[in-house]
């Protein structure tokens, strides 16, 4: 498998399906950071678009100082912070219908969403319904470093190593960062 350094000198050479193949191989990470700090399918799609674009703009001037992944990261971050910032400006608030299918088709075979567990009473649904929307809005409360630093350990699973190369800052600043999140999420919400 060629590496992602490869990939980008092809394309810096004139290679433009090398770039076809960047996007294949990083879409859906810029797709699954653009959605962990947006919760909204559309934003995190049209932010995992524009991160190729800016990408596909920018990368005859890449030098490679660091890992192609984590440049587009740090796009994918910044442009996805920026999309939440004009939401949050806007007033813009998330909306999923129930009807609406997982895969964004309209044909008879996609999938939708399954509203109920057989597994919780009602009031149970009720109670995990209002931490998680609690949680929603003290999450958005927190300071920008503070949320984006929690997101990326905790709903996109990343190390602290990657975390502190994306941000740009020390693994002392990231661990500081999310354990002060945490402890800011347990005080407000009371567990």
């Amino acid at each position: 498998m060629i590496d992602d350094r490869e990939l980008v000198e092809r394309f810096q050479r004139g290679d433009e399906s090398a770039f076809d193949a960047l996007v294949r191989r990083h879409s859906g990470r810029a797709y699954a950071i653009a959605y962990g700090l947006l919760g909204n399918r559309e934003d995190a799609e049209e932010v995992a678009q524009d991160v190729f674009i800016r990408v596909y703009r920018a990368l005859d001037k890449f030098r490679g100082d660091s890992e192609f992944s984590t440049w587009m990261y740090r796009i994918a971050t910044n442009l996805a912070k920026n999309k939440y910032r004009w939401n949050k400006s806007r007033g813009s608030k998330v909306t999923d219908s129930l009807q609406a299918p997982i895969d964004g088709t309209d044909g008879n075979d996609a999938l939708y969403r399954e509203v109920s567990d057989d597994r919780m009473t009602p009031d149970e649904a009720l109670q995990v319904a209002e931490l998680e929307r609690r949680t929603r809005e003290e999450m958005e409360k927190l300071p920008d470093v503070y949320r984006e630093a929690l997101m990326l350990r905790n709903v996109k699973g990343l190390s602290y190593e990657e975390i502190a190369e994306l941000l740009g800052c020390k693994i002392g600043t990231v661990k500081s960062r999310i354990n002060r999140a945490r402890e800011e999420l347990r005080i407000k919400l009371g567990v």
